[in-house]
């Protein structure tokens, strides 16, 4: 099975939308970010008569989570001269 991130997109939205109780999802929008080109896509499901929808944002280890992932910042380095 090799090397699996630890959470699927499935999983993530078994989990937070509890479609073991709910007839189905679908995703209705998908994309980068602007700021640092992340993967999105948005899950929308019906719970009781209402619109339920859930971002969700693809991180560096290739898990999907709720949250978007850290910006990444610049980085700076400096190498020492030899004398």
């Amino acid at each position: 099975m090799g090397n699996r991130a630890p959470y699927t997109l499935r999983s993530v939205v078994e989990k937070w939308l509890e479609l073991k109780t709910l007839k189905s999802a679908r995703v209705t929008m998908f994309g980068r970010t602007l700021s640092g080109g992340r993967r999105y896509v948005c899950v929308e499901t019906m719970h009781d008569g209402e619109k339920l929808a859930l971002f969700f944002f693809r991180h560096d280890d290739g898990g999907w989570r709720v949250f978007p992932p850290a910006p990444t910042l610049p980085e700076m380095t400096l190498e020492r001269l030899a004398a």
